[in-house]
């Protein structure tokens, strides 16, 4: 234990948001992962500055979630702080056809917040399993839209401390990527540009969007989502598909035969089980077809490959 750090953070965060060995399978969609050493949740952007600062002060290392849904934790854990930004960092506020939203909201919040607003523009991510946060850093997206479509400009803290304002321009947006992520800075908020629509239109298109996901992805397993890239000019599902590894099993972790491209936990998966899973697929597509896929999901802590 970093005595240092366990010392001044009481005087840092209030005691309630500190957990000490906490399991991650509590915090990731796949619902697998060992003990973080410190799992955080600031209360305010004031604190979670405050809390980087100090993590950099005692040499702590620190890592920042939000919903854990791209993000597969190793079974023996993190040694270092996971500091979430969720439910108390996750303010909307809308003026006009602009919404103001904290890294911690749920893309479904807002999604429904435009929707009782009457703005459209957000329907394509209103499914999608995360907080704003980390849809910015992947520039996330579904179904024809993403994140760069919708977004205005981003608040960011750098890795020395400062904030800054991004544009659109300024974010890079790539496929899965952007420059917070190549630089390492953490989202902070963010201005949507969105359009007045219908209601009922909006409404709609939500609850298509929702049957689609339903009838087409394995909802009803834990998972991280798509869990590779889309290589160019391949669909990652389809390769895989075509490589029979349809229902191909590591442990608890099953390539679902629903949608190839979701590696499922069944109920009893490890970390272990599915990064081999995931290593074991990469290497028969990239026999069978001469393609790498590259895994969409984020590793946090020690695996064996």
């Amino acid at each position: 234990m970093n005595l240092d750090f366990d010392t001044k953070v009481k005087n840092t965060i209030e005691e309630s948001h500190i957990y000490r060995e906490e399991p991650m399978k509590k915090h990731t969609t796949f619902r697998v992962g060992g003990n973080a050493d410190y799992f955080i949740t600031p209360g305010s952007l004031s604190e979670l500055e405050a809390l980087v600062a100090l993590c950099k002060e005692t040499a702590m290392p620190y890592y920042i979630v939000g919903n854990g849904s791209n993000l597969l934790v190793s079974d023996e854990g993190y040694r270092g702080v996971v500091i979430q930004i969720g439910r108390e960092m996750s303010d909307i506020r809308i003026e006009e056809n602009r919404m103001q939203v904290q890294a911690g909201a749920m893309l479904s919040a807002i999604g429904n917040a435009a929707l009782r607003s009457g703005l459209t523009g957000f329907e394509f991510a209103a499914g999608i399993p995360g907080t704003l946060g980390g849809a910015v850093v992947m520039n996330a997206g579904a179904y024809g839209g993403e994140m760069k479509d919708v977004l205005d400009t981003a608040t960011v803290l750098t890795p020395e401390g400062e904030r800054m304002t991004l544009s659109n321009r300024e974010l890079e947006f790539s496929y899965r990527t952007s420059i917070v992520s190549k630089k390492g800075y953490i989202v902070l908020e963010a201005s949507l540009s969105l359009s007045s629509g219908d209601r009922e239109s909006i409404k709609a298109k939500m609850e298509e969007l929702r049957a689609k996901r339903k009838e087409k992805q394995p909802l009803e397993y834990p998972s991280a989502g798509s869990t590779f890239k889309r290589p160019e000019g391949y669909f990652a599902g389809k390769l895989i598909q075509d490589a029979h590894l349809r229902g191909f099993q590591v442990g608890g972790a099953k390539v679902s035969e629903k949608h190839c491209g979701f590696v499922i936990n069944e109920g009893n998966a490890t970390a272990a089980d599915i990064w081999e899973l995931i290593c074991r697929v990469s290497a028969v597509v990239k026999e069978k077809f001469g393609v790498e896929l590259e895994p969409e999901v984020k590793r946090l802590g020690e695996f064996k490959r």
